[in-house]
């Protein structure tokens, strides 16, 4: 049990057939997942496709033949035209962020807000349609409601021999 064949030992190894490199032909083997690039190509064209949809500016993508970095970890090893090109970047600019207030009080409400069906957001005070000036017509809603539920239903006439 100790010693296996040679069949046995080339049965679990698996080796591609083809060795499929980067798409941005950086020489590094591109993954199918990452649609035939490598993570590190993979990775610059989701964040520029992402700050690029954010912002609404395209910024084309340079990808050199040479091989670029290895490993990740070496920073060292950066070309000072490649150190231009990361410091250039502008930063995402960020949405502001709104306070949620209750349309009554002007009070924050934070995550306790309610949602009204008129779609403004009060507080635990002014929730019901009661407390604040609603202008959405539950009465007419219901109608709707009943009617969409319940169809007319008509017997067909019977003719009499």
């Amino acid at each position: 049990m100790a010693q296996r064949t040679e069949k046995e030992e080339t049965e679990f190894k698996v080796v591609p057939e083809t060795i499929t490199l980067c798409v941005n032909n950086c020489g590094v083997t591109g993954n199918p997942a990452t649609n035939n690039m490598c993570q590190k190509c993979f990775n610059a064209t989701t964040a520029t496709t992402s700050s690029s949809s954010a912002a609404g500016i395209t910024t084309p993508l340079n990808f050199s033949a040479g091989g670029g970095d290895k490993s990740p970890r070496s920073t060292s090893s950066r070309s000072p035209d490649q150190a231009a090109t990361v410091s250039d970047r502008s930063p995402v600019p960020t949405a502001k962020r709104e306070v949620n207030r209750c349309s009554g009080c002007r009070r924050k409400v934070g995550l306790t807000g309610f949602r009204c069906r008129c779609g403004e957001l009060f507080c635990a005070e002014h929730r019901y349609s009661d407390r604040h000036d609603c202008s959405y017509d539950y009465k007419a809603a219901g109608r709707e409601a009943i009617a969409r539920e319940n169809p007319v239903v008509k017997a067909a006439k019977i003719v009499r021999v």
